[in-house]
């Protein structure tokens, strides 16, 4: 991405209130961080090897949030249902996307998840969109947000080169990431069953 490509999302960031957002060395996009979002703090300890083999995809099956200011709040919904009613030590998923274009920090690159099982929980990074993608299909900015993301973990190694992506329902029984979401990551070039 060109310098001059970049401060456009910057300048948004900005005008949007999410001037923390961070954009790393890798050329990676923006992503908020949880401090920004309003996340109660982590008691989580273990980390995640690598780089990681697996990403698993994920809807959380809730509301729709299309604006900044609605996935903040939508982001603290999550962690509160997870630490507070599920006795998580943080919000289960490494990275939830917003129907904003916008990627909001959970757990991140470096601490094990809660998203997809004890076995598959070791070796995966979660992402989640934040929506319910059962009848209907995630804007094609949230996507974007999800690939660019994958795309930075591979560039700051964190990511194997040959990731696979697993939608939540190939790992567990569930419906999750809904019809529509699950559709699309069949297409991606790295899905596998």
């Amino acid at each position: 991405m060109s310098r001059r490509c970049a401060l456009v999302p910057w300048a948004l960031l900005a005008l949007l209130g999410l001037a923390a957002a961070q954009e790393d060395e890798s050329c990676c996009g923006p992503i908020v961080p949880k401090r920004e979002w309003g996340a109660q703090a982590s008691e989580c300890t273990d980390d995640l090897k690598q780089p990681v083999r697996y990403v698993v995809v994920s809807h959380t099956a809730g509301s729709v949030c299309n604006t900044p200011a609605l996935c903040r709040q939508q982001a603290q919904n999550v962690q509160h249902y997870h630490k507070q009613t599920l006795g998580f030590c943080d919000v289960g998923y490494n990275f939830l996307i917003g129907e904003d274009g916008l990627v909001y920090e959970g757990r991140g690159w470096t601490v094990k998840g809660a998203h997809a099982g004890k076995s598959w929980n070791a070796i995966s990074i979660g992402i989640t969109f934040m929506g319910n993608y059962m009848e209907r299909t995630p804007p094609p900015r949230a996507i974007r947000a999800a690939k660019s993301l994958l795309a930075c973990g591979v560039a700051k190694g964190v990511l194997h080169p040959n990731y696979e992506v697993k939608g939540h329902r190939d790992v567990q029984r569930t419906l999750s990431p809904g019809d529509q979401l699950y559709e699309i990551i069949q297409t991606w070039p790295r899905h596998r069953v």
